[in-house]
C-alpha cells in the first residue's frame, strides 16, 4: 500500500504546462523549419469532461438537461453517458490529462483556447480539427435521445466558446447518428457556423451507413460542400471484440473494425456513385486496412459484380477518392511496405496528417517529414495541402513555433 501511494504521489506535480511537456517537439519542429509549412492537425482531441457543467447547461430538455447535471455532480456509477472501460486514459506513454489539471491559463481566454494552442504551436501547427474524447463512445448509448441532446449540447457549446473565439481551431461537428433525423437538423443548425469543417459520425456503432434515412442528411452535406468524416474508436463491449482479453488487443482491432465496416457499406451499396461530389474521411484507423479491404473488396467484386449493381468501377477506385488520416502510423521495419501502402491510397494527395494529441499514442509531424521516399512536394501535401483543400483553409502558415533554447 505504501508503495502505490508512493507511486501515486510522484505523479502529482503542482504545474503543469502543454508548451513546456512538448519542448522537445518544439525543437524538432524549429530544426525540421516547420516555420515554412503549413500544417494542419485533422484530428486532435480535448477532454470536453472536464466542462460538462457547461456543457450540460446547453441541453434543451429541462428533464434531461437536470439528469445530466446530477449525473456530473455525484459521479461514479451515475454516468449519464454509458460506460467504457477507461483503459485510454491510463499507462500509455505521455503524462494523462488528469496532471493537466494544474496548468495555469489567463482568465480572459477558455481553458482550452489557451492549453490548445500551446501544444500546437510546440509541434508547429497551423490549425487543429477539434473532436471531444469520451464522447466518442456515445454512439453505443442505449438511448438514442441522449445521444442527440448531448451532441447538440456539446455543438453549442464549442462553437460559441471556442470556435467563435479562436480562428485557429476548428472542427468537424459531432452528428447524432443514431437519430436520422436529430442528424439531419444537426446539419441545418451549425453547416455555417464559423469553424465548421464538416460532420463527423462516431464509428463505434450499430447503425447501416447505406440506411435510407441518411441520404438527406448526405445530399445537404454534399450542397454544402463539406466533408463527412468517420472517426474510429474501440467497442469491448462489441460481442466480437469481447473475445480479446488485453486492452492493446481490442484497441488495435478495434479502431479497424467499425470503420471497415462502414467503409464496405459505404462503397458496396453505391453511395459514391449516389454522392458523387461527396468529401469523405476516415479518422483513426491507421493505414493498413484500407489497402487490405481495397484488395479484398477488388476480389470479391470481380467474382460478384451482381451484388453491386450500382458501381461503375472497382471499389478500390471509388476508395482511392477518399480521404485517410495519418494516425496511427504504422510504420513498418522495412519502409518499401510502407511506401507501397501510400502509392495503394494515393496519399500525395488523400492523406491528411493527424496528431490525435493529447492521447497515448499521439504522432508528431515528424513522422511524415522524415519519410525518406517522399519529396518535398508530397510532405507539404500531407501535412497541410491536402487538408486546406479538404477544409478549404487559408494556404499560409500563421503559427509561432516558441524557443525554449
Amino acid at each position: 500500500m505504501d508503495a502505490t501511494n508512493n507511486e501515486v504521489r510522484s505523479l502529482r506535480f503542482d504545474s503543469y504546462d502543454s508548451g513546456e511537456h512538448l519542448k522537445n517537439a518544439a525543437k524538432q519542429a524549429r530544426a525540421r523549419n516547420y516555420q515554412d509549412f503549413l500544417i494542419v492537425d485533422v484530428d486532435a482531441h480535448h477532454y470536453e469532461s472536464e466542462h460538462y457543467r457547461d456543457v450540460f447547461g446547453y441541453i434543451d430538455s429541462p428533464v434531461l438537461r437536470r439528469n445530466a447535471l446530477e449525473s456530473f455532480s455525484r459521479g461514479g456509477r451515475a454516468n449519464f453517458l454509458g460506460g467504457q472501460v477507461g483503459y485510454q486514459d491510463i499507462s500509455g506513454r505521455i503524462t494523462r490529462h488528469w496532471l493537466r489539471k494544474n496548468e495555469k491559463t489567463p482568465a480572459d481566454k477558455h481553458r482550452d483556447i489557451t492549453t490548445t494552442l500551446r501544444w500546437m504551436d510546440a509541434m508547429g501547427v497551423d490549425y487543429a480539427c477539434l473532436f471531444p474524447t469520451p464522447m466518442l463512445f456515445l454512439g453505443t448509448h442505449p438511448q438514442p435521445e441522449i445521444e442527440s441532446a448531448l451532441a447538440q449540447a456539446y455543438n453549442r457549446w464549442l462553437c460559441e466558446r471556442i470556435l467563435q473565439e479562436e480562428k485557429r481551431i476548428i472542427s468537424m461537428l459531432y452528428l447524432p447518428f443514431n437519430d436520422p433525423e436529430a442528424a439531419y437538423q444537426t446539419v441545418k443548425e451549425f453547416g455555417g457556423r464559423k469553424g465548421v469543417v464538416g460532420f463527423m459520425v462516431t464509428a463505434p456503432r450499430y447503425k447501416p451507413v447505406h440506411d435510407n434515412a441518411y441520404m438527406k442528411t448526405y445530399r445537404l452535406i454534399e450542397e454544402m460542400g463539406l466533408p463527412i468524416s468517420f472517426h474510429a474508436a474501440y467497442s469491448w463491449g462489441d460481442q466480437a471484440l469481447q473475445l480479446t482479453n488485453r486492452f492493446i488487443g481490442v484497441h488495435a482491432l478495434g479502431f479497424m473494425w467499425f470503420n471497415m465496416v462502414h467503409m464496405t457499406n459505404w462503397v458496396v451499396n453505391g453511395l459514391p456513385e449516389r454522392f458523387p461530389k461527396l468529401k469523405v474521411m476516415w479518422i483513426e484507423s491507421g493505414l493498413t486496412w484500407a489497402y487490405s479491404l481495397m484488395q479484398r473488396l477488388d476480389h470479391s467484386y470481380m467474382m460478384r459484380t451482381s451484388d453491386c449493381p450500382s458501381l461503375k468501377r472497382k471499389p478500390s477506385e471509388y476508395m482511392q477518392e477518399m480521404f485517410y488520416s495519418s494516425q496511427p502510423m504504422e510504420v513498418p521495419d522495412d519502409p518499401s511496405i510502407l511506401e507501397a501502402t501510400f502509392k495503394m491510397i494515393k496519399a500525395e494527395t488523400q492523406l491528411v496528417w493527424s496528431s490525435d494529441y493529447p492521447h497515448w499514442d499521439f504522432d508528431l509531424p515528424g513522422v511524415i517529414y522524415d519519410l525518406p521516399f517522399l519529396k518535398e512536394q508530397s510532405k507539404r501535401n500531407i501535412l497541410g495541402g491536402n487538408a486546406a483543400r479538404l477544409f478549404n483553409l487559408p494556404p499560409q502558415p500563421v503559427k509561432t513555433i516558441p524557443d525554449f533554447d
